[in-house]
């Protein structure tokens, strides 16, 4: 990448300070378009009926009766979807979830859609069609989905990772192991080995705005897609593929994203209101009910955890060991497999080993919510931690200090790390007034590491300076945490100019190259590396204008403050050029004045954060306050320090919810019983504190600013945080997740017996 990363253009002129952010006026005057805020002339209504049952067999589908309703205009069953994945099994998995085949796979799976004049026409439809199921055994628990005896949910399914290959399908997916050194021998060598096991529920990423599309296919085989969405480009690629059309005839346009976590990452109904366009031959609106958003789109794995550590009594950890055990919905993916790679990376161990299995179950597909799987293992991790320091009498901080990993340490699943900032966070977390605060009556404090890896990925930009000098700036990456503003301030850093004279907007498939989804932390991360490569390709381009202006080689033009300026003595008498008085001779110096990159952002930096809790624990009804949240976290370089301290709290609060609340609830029947927000309780204002937040900044030498991701890291250790402060202050170590009021008062009541 040609990117000067020597980070030598310290002190930044705008990078680092807090502009007005370019969304906010329309967000708060409502003026922003949503995906339910797509219109077209003529559109439809679509609804999809899904499956009541856990796992059934599809014996016959019959929409006779619905097609003859007045106002019908087209219904879609798995017939008018065929299948065209060509043996790419992602692919055909994504086709099965988005409408079932030969069975309903879990609670909510699409069985058939339909496209009516008005909502009340397609509800009628939707109770017209008839639908004969057998209904079969179900699984949800990722421990009885691997029993020999479980009911079996693909015919296809053979572990992979097993030598030799399992000639018998079931429900484990795949097993995979990361770490080094010898295991066995380490724990020979501890002094004192702590052994645990931990259990979390399945939460769901409770983003506000459901998913919304409108599709519209046209008689010539063209088609628009108008979508609330993460990554545009994907679900462009992703539905063409389904629907068996040209890339370049499917435009996919995002609109504003009332949050997305990594919910907004897969494909749901878009491809069912595309088939229903194509069908009608009219535009189709999709958007889901809160209960389809629970039952039917992609929350987090449940899972099951083995934890082992052995230390010395000098605090020297000589063996970790995790088997991590998360079941993925009801389509095969890796979410155990990054349980696995994240669970030790904040520590220097010499002998660490981590196994996962991965496990189908009748429940929806999982997707990424934020550091998707991290977490879960972070929490089992850090809870052991905890006990471990307190086996040996050591205070948790300082142990973790003693082990922790380092520029130059051998990741446990594998990398070897350059700079890095989980050192800087625990020492900062140290000396935190925080963790001298006093604590009341049943009060307990907590502490917790966490990891992501970061990502970069394919990312294309336009930086267009327009003929009064003002600069539009045209990115592929969706806004989903201010990623717009720092962009407009990467390129006001390169151009020199102020931030009120550059505008990002979001383009739409047709208008750049191909972007990847925003996720893994690389929206600001990757798309300023292009910016920066893109405006610098245009001060280029400005510095020739100049010098043809002058009549000067371009060798003799410097950029400087967001002027031309010739340099020598002999051209002293030349008053700079700015941006404005460049751009207003562009028609006769050779055309429009533009930069453009497209560029695989390589070298994005790993993110550690570490954070401290104070919990109240009433004793008499189980019920835990969080009194005080703190959040340490290495940000590389915060190019927008209140949006980054916004991610830091935003994480953190649903790290709350995800700790103390939030669970999907299944009865015996399979069916999730509180798809809802009242049912399904995440945390509101008064059941969070203030939280505190601190910015360190150790840079990223792969990125020009010293830019590390930070989206995601921030809701990894709040699971083990939380856990580590209630089990102070309750005096009984919690180990399932939720720590709701009836488990915190069940462990009380055992602790008393």
């Amino acid at each position: 990448m040609p990117l000067d990363t020597s980070l030598v253009r310290k002190p930044f002129k705008v990078i680092g300070t807090r502009v007005r952010r370019p969304d906010g006026i329309d967000k708060v005057t409502g003026r922003a378009k949503y995906g339910a805020d797509a219109f077209a002339p003529g559109q439809l209504v679509g609804l999809v009926l899904r499956s009541p049952h856990a796992h059934a067999k599809i014996k016959k589908i019959d929409i006779s009766k619905a097609e003859k309703l007045a106002g019908v205009k087209a219904i879609v069953t798995a017939a008018d979807l065929p299948d065209l994945s060509n043996g790419d099994r992602s692919l055909r998995d994504t086709l099965e979830n988005c409408m079932a085949r030969t069975k309903a796979l879990y609670d909510g799976h699409a069985v058939a859609a339909v496209a009516a004049v008005d909502m009340h026409t397609a509800k009628q439809a939707l109770k017209l069609i008839k639908v004969d199921y057998q209904v079969l055994p179900h699984v949800t628990d990722p421990d009885e989905a691997l029993k020999p005896n479980a009911p079996l949910l693909h015919e296809d399914i053979f572990t992979e990772g097993i030598e030799p290959k399992p000639t018998k399908p079931s429900n484990f997916i795949k097993i995979a192991e990361y770490g080094h050194g010898d295991v066995e021998a380490g724990f020979k060598e501890a002094d004192v080995i702590i052994e645990k096991s931990y259990k979390t529920e399945q939460t769901h990423q409770g983003y506000i705005e459901p998913h919304a599309c409108l599709a519209s296919v046209s008689p010539d085989g063209t088609a628009e897609l108008w979508v609330t969405t993460q990554g545009p480009f994907v679900y462009r690629n992703t539905c063409a593929a389904l629907l068996g059309m040209d890339i370049n005839k499917l435009r996919v346009t995002a609109s504003e994203i009332g949050g997305g976590f990594g919910g907004k990452t897969h494909v749901w109904a878009e491809p069912i209101a595309l088939a229903l366009s194509r069908k009608a031959n009219r535009p189709v609106k999709v958007v889901m009910t809160r209960d389809e958003v629970f039952r039917a789109t992609g929350p987090t794995s449940s899972a099951s955890m083995d934890i082992k550590i052995g230390a010395k009594k000098d605090g020297t950890v000589t063996a970790a060991f995790a088997e991590l055990r998360y079941q993925n919905g009801a389509f095969p993916f890796t979410w155990a497999e990054f349980g696995a790679m994240t669970a030790w990376a904040c520590y220097d161990f010499k002998n660490v080993k981590s196994v996962s299995k991965d496990v189908v179950v009748n429940r929806p597909k999982c997707a990424a919510y934020r550091a998707p799987s991290a977490p879960i293992a972070a929490f089992a991790v850090e809870s052991t931690m905890d006990q471990v320091a307190h086996a040996i009498g050591m205070d948790p901080i300082e142990f973790r200090i003693k082990n922790a990993a380092k520029e130059g340490t051998k990741s446990s699943y594998g990398p070897v790390y350059g700079p890095i900032g989980i050192g800087p966070t625990l020492e900062a977390a140290k000396n935190h007034p925080h963790m001298k605060a006093p604590l009341g009556p049943n009060q307990g404090r907590g502490m917790a590491c966490g990891f992501w890896f970061n990502f970069g990925g394919q990312t294309c930009v336009d930086v267009n300076v327009t003929p009064d000098g003002s600069v539009t700036v045209a990115v592929g990456t969706v806004d989903v945490g201010g990623s717009r503003a720092s962009l407009a301030l990467a390129v006001a850093e390169e151009l020199g100019v102020s931030y009120d004279q550059v505008r990002v907007i979001v383009a739409d498939t047709s208008s750049l190259g191909h972007n990847d989804m925003t996720d893994g932390s690389r929206g600001t991360f990757s798309s300023s590396m292009a910016a920066v490569d893109a405006t610098r390709k245009a001060v280029q381009t400005l510095r020739e204008r100049a010098a043809k202006i002058w009549e000067i080689p371009v060798e003799e033009v410097e950029w400087m403050d967001g002027a031309a300026r010739a340099v020598g003595e002999k051209h002293g008498n030349k008053a700079p050029l700015s941006v404005k008085e460049i751009a207003a001779q562009a028609a006769n110096t050779g055309g429009p004045i533009a930069g453009h990159s497209e560029i695989v952002a390589d070298g994005a930096g790993v993110s550690f954060a570490t954070h401290i809790c104070d919990a109240e624990v009433d004793p008499e009804t189980g019920r835990t306050t969080i009194k005080r949240y703190t959040v340490i976290q290495d940000a590389g370089k915060a190019m927008h320090p209140s949006y980054v301290e916004g991610q830091y709290q935003g994480g953190a609060a649903q790290g709350i919810g995800w700790a103390l609340n939030e669970e999907y609830v299944y009865g015996k029947d399979g069916r999730l019983q509180n798809a809802g927000f009242l049912d399904y309780r995440i945390p509101v204002c008064s059941d969070l504190p203030m939280i505190d937040t601190q910015i360190l900044e150790i840079p990223n030498p792969n990125h020009p600013y010293g830019v590390r991701g930070v989206g995601e890291t921030s809701i990894v250790p709040p699971l083990g945080a939380i856990a580590n402060a209630i089990s102070n202050a309750a005096g009984v170590r919690l180990n399932h997740i939720p720590m709701s009021p009836p488990r915190v008062l069940k462990a009380l009541k055992a602790k008393k017996k």
